[in-house]
């Protein structure tokens, strides 16, 4: 990735009611109409609770039509839901990969003349790619660990550390991995052990159970790439009366449960209101017919508009709830009410 600065939450927020302020369809048809695939509902809630509502009301409020539909986790569905948007007609297409699923139809829509914005994971050949830091992402859950290792007294060189990344196939994994290992090498962490890596708790459940097994049950640390796989990997560490520090990222309500327990050292907060606003900018100039200028490109020369992520830890999981990406009755049920009681959630 080549980089000059990151836009930061601020600046994003600021660039992108700049565009939606007194901004509206100049025509209609297909030309107004942004067209959306999102990949699933298993690597993580944050697709149909907040990016898909945040989408449709930025393009909606600012006069164009939309059609945000869902793959399921089914490639075969993710090409037959882009041949009917396609056939329909699209000003834009915007794409949130499913296991490479995206290049496909990013070629099948540029030969169409139709310009392609990949949202959240890379997809090569697109126009534009809207996301947070990935890199950056990483790097916060890879401090995390050697954070937690030092303080439960661990030396991060010796320390037995479990790496359990996303699907090879999103790109973004990659990013993740990479800005992890770029703060865990230097302080002298190797992975113990390092199953393939997946966007499933239920296999990554498996696969660290495994992975423990083959350690003779001795774990120092878990780097884990996000908090759905964090949750797989925190019912064996229960199972097996175990407490080490985990990393995840999404800022998830069972990811932010499992840090007011203690049981996940840290997410990431990536807000999905904020990356939807920088894409609805992006998406709205694009059917305007503008062009966009950025600063920082992907490996692969993609222009690249990316967003600062937040780490979260339990003194700070209150500022998720105050903006509203998670809500006191989601979060604070069962025995995590004293938790919040604890960390001033109410």
């Amino acid at each position: 990735m080549k980089k000059t600065s990151l836009i930061s939450i601020g600046a994003v927020v600021a660039a992108s009611a700049l565009l939606l302020t007194g901004c509206s369809a100049s025509g209609g048809g297909a030309s107004a109409r942004a067209c959306v695939i999102l990949p699933d509902t298993e690597s993580s809630p944050r697709w149909e609770a907040n990016d898909r509502p945040a989408l449709e009301s930025a393009l909606k409020d600012a006069g164009y039509t939309t059609d945000i539909q869902n793959a399921g986790g089914d490639t075969a569905k993710y090409a037959t839901i882009a041949d009917q948007q396609l056939s329909k007609g699209c000003g834009v297409m915007v794409l949130v990969d499913l296991q490479g699923a995206g290049v496909t139809v990013a070629e099948k829509a540029k030969g169409q003349g139709i310009p392609v914005v990949a949202y959240d994971r890379p997809i090569k050949g697109a126009d534009y790619y809207v996301s947070f830091d990935n890199e950056g992402v990483g790097a916060i859950e890879g401090q995390c660990i050697v954070d937690g290792l030092k303080a439960a007294g661990k030396d991060p060189a010796t320390a037995v550390v479990v790496y359990m990344g996303g699907d090879a196939t999103d790109g973004n994994a990659k990013m993740f991995h990479d800005g992890a290992v770029s703060v865990m090498e230097p302080a002298g962490i190797k992975p113990a052990v390092e199953p393939a890596g997946v966007w499933d708790g239920e296999k990554s459940a498996t696969n660290f159970e495994q992975a423990l097994t083959s350690l003779g049950g001795k774990v120092d640390a878990v780097w884990v790439a996000n908090d759905t796989n964090a949750a797989g990997v925190i019912t064996i560490l229960d199972k097996n009366g175990l407490t080490v520090p985990v990393s995840g990222q999404d800022a998830s309500p069972a990811g932010l449960a499992n840090v007011l327990l203690g049981k996940q050292t840290c997410s990431v907060w990536k807000p999905a209101s904020v990356e939807a606003a920088a894409a609805s900018g992006v998406i709205i100039s694009l059917l305007k017919g503008e062009k966009i200028s950025t600063d920082m490109t992907t490996a692969d020369g993609v222009p690249y508009i990316a967003v600062t992520p937040t780490k979260i830890t339990a003194d700070n999981v209150v500022d998720v709830v105050t903006a509203g990406d998670v809500t006191v009755k989601d979060l604070c049920a069962g025995d995590v009410a004293a938790a919040c009681a604890k960390y001033g959630i109410k």
